[in-house]
């Protein structure tokens, strides 16, 4: 826009120039450097004084729209606020009203109903009152009781863990010891406490009876061994241990036949075939190195 009307101011003192030129010589056009003169000499004085009207008319245009925005901004938080107050009173004058109406009912009910004495409003009240606290306190007994039985539940549970893990932590130590114990009748003692605390213990008992076989006690060894499989028939090394005992008494048929299901049921025990010296006896037994040809390949 400024540019617009530099340009029209240009054009316009143009032609006044030319116009004045030619009213001073009708007959003679002016020369361009007489233009160019005439524009250099009107252009300074003249363009000033439009570029600050320009500016100040803007500058006024800008400070009438923040006015007219403040106004306008003013109004509507006005309004908004009015709204507000208006809301507020009406919500509070409808709430009242409804409170007077239910008042007004229940009162038009109770007198209805045949209550016509504040006695007999107070005799009623007093019932339901005690109707809802006996009914709250008996849900409550309950809720209680409830409580306390899985309290009690948990206290057991924590109990028993607190016991379980006590005996853990003897039955490893037992174990400890037995490791680290020479004398094998000092292992069976140490196996026995440790089957006093868990006397389902197939490891324990199983053990116990590689123990007993080392001191030549091969009836209680297999009695042990059939208790252990007893309790759990999967456990491989009770198997191994009675096929030991048949083999030192020279019983080679059970003894195979534990041989196979401990390693049926304990596979890494192949590498101890060779290793243990209760099968020295059937070293020469054909279905004992049908097993060791297996184990091999």
């Amino acid at each position: 826009m400024r540019y617009f009307l530099l340009l029209l101011f240009i054009c316009v003192t143009f032609n006044s120039t030319a116009i004045i030129a030619a009213e001073d010589d009708p007959f003679s056009a002016p020369t361009e450097q007489q233009q160019n003169q005439a524009v250099d000499g009107l252009a300074a004085p003249m363009y000033k004084p439009l570029m600050e009207r320009y500016i100040l008319d803007e500058l006024r245009a800008v400070r009438q729209d923040q006015q007219k925005l403040r106004e306008d901004v003013t109004k509507q938080v006005t309004h908004a606020q009015l709204d507000t107050a208006d809301r507020a009173i009406t919500y509070t004058t409808d709430t009242i009203n409804n409170v007077f109406f239910i008042i007004t009912a229940t009162a038009s009910i109770l007198v209805l109903v045949g209550w016509n004495s504040l006695r007999d409003v107070k005799n009623k009240v007093e019932d339901i009152v005690n109707t809802r606290v006996s009914v709250i306190t008996d849900e409550y007994e309950d809720r209680l009781k409830i409580l306390e039985e899985k309290l009690r539940v948990r206290s057991e549970e924590i109990l028993s863990n607190q016991e379980r893990i006590s005996v853990t932590n003897e039955v490893h130590s037992l174990w400890m010891r037995a490791n680290l114990e020479s004398d094998f009748a000092n292992k069976i003692e140490i196996f026995d406490e440790i089957l006093k605390r868990k006397p389902e213990d197939v490891e324990a008992i199983a053990y116990k009876a590689d123990a007993l076989l080392e001191i030549n006690d091969t009836t209680q060894a297999i009695e042990l061994c059939n208790q252990a499989i007893e309790i759990d028939s999967d456990y491989g090394y009770a198997y191994w241990q009675r096929a030991c005992a048949y083999a030192l008494i020279h019983e080679h048929a059970d003894a195979l036949a534990d041989i196979k299901m401990a390693l049926d049921y304990s596979p890494n025990l192949r590498n101890e075939l060779l290793h243990e010296s209760a099968f020295a006896s059937l070293h020469d037994n054909e279905s004992f190195n049908e097993i060791l040809s297996a184990t091999s390949v």
